[in-house]
């Protein structure tokens, strides 16, 4: 296939995608930014035949779509799994993201910071996510975001999460073949999360010893301690539960 007449079939296909895009009811922005992006990983991958590369524009488009968040309906028999989990906030982008390369579709996060998630046993899909800062409010964060792709997916006190499918870069290969089973835990927990509850807990106990040193009496440290260590409890509880929200862990 020469040049042009590569560069041709690459335009037509693209032209079709997008109509038919247009017609699954995808806003136009979206279409736009869609294709831009199509077009993009076809010139730097070199591939000249773009049907070969993404497959048939119709069915495509159909993966596509569902995956945007311009989902159509299930039917009845479809089969879902879903599965909550939570994590500390040093790794919850890394492990989004792993688990997004199961084919977990995060849809909210719930009120106990939870990931909420579900995946699609027929198609599972790859999916990619990132966290923004929100303390300062997310007054136009999403509109920012969407031509790009990315769609919110939840919220906790000062964070947001976005997600997007990875079929506009990957085409075909987004989809998961083989998907792990669901997970067995529920929780991670990285090793810095525990590391800061043991300094917390270290703080404690040296605020007791030096206390019973002042005082020249054991009891009077004794005492001091377990005041402290149960009000280390309720702090150490606080850092868990903003740890949990902002979504983070690892095994």
């Amino acid at each position: 296939m020469s040049g042009t007449n590569a560069q041709y079939e690459r335009d037509g296909y693209l032209i079709d995608l997008a109509e038919r895009l247009r017609a699954h009811g995808l806003p136009a922005d979206r279409v736009e930014a869609t294709v831009t992006d199509l077009a993009a990983h076809l010139e730097e991958s070199g591939a000249e035949d773009a049907e070969a590369e993404f497959g048939p524009a119709e069915e495509f488009a159909a993966q596509l779509v569902p995956a945007t968040g311009e989902r159509a309906p299930q039917a009845p028999g479809d089969a879902v799994e879903t599965w909550r989990w939570t994590a500390d906030t040093y790794i919850d982008e890394e492990l989004l993201n792993r688990f997004g390369d199961e084919g977990w579709e995060v849809e909210r996060v719930d009120a106990l910071g939870r990931f909420v998630s579900h995946r699609d046993l027929a198609q599972p899909q790859r999916w990619e996510y990132r966290r923004e800062l929100v303390t300062r409010g997310r007054e136009g964060l999403d509109e920012r975001l969407a031509p790009d792709g990315w769609e919110a997916c939840g919220t906790w006190v000062v964070y947001a999460w976005f997600k997007r499918p990875r079929a506009a870069s990957l085409g075909p290969a987004a989809r998961v073949e083989s998907p792990p089973p669901v997970p067995e835990r529920s929780g991670f927990f990285s090793r810095k999360f525990y590391a800061l509850l043991a300094v917390l807990a270290l703080a404690v106990v040296v605020a007791g010893v030096s206390v019973a040193v002042d005082d020249g009496e054991a009891s009077s440290g004794a005492g001091f301690v377990v005041g402290l260590l149960a009000g280390a409890g309720t702090v150490a509880a606080a850092v868990w539960a903003l740890q949990l929200w902002r979504g983070r862990r690892r095994p």
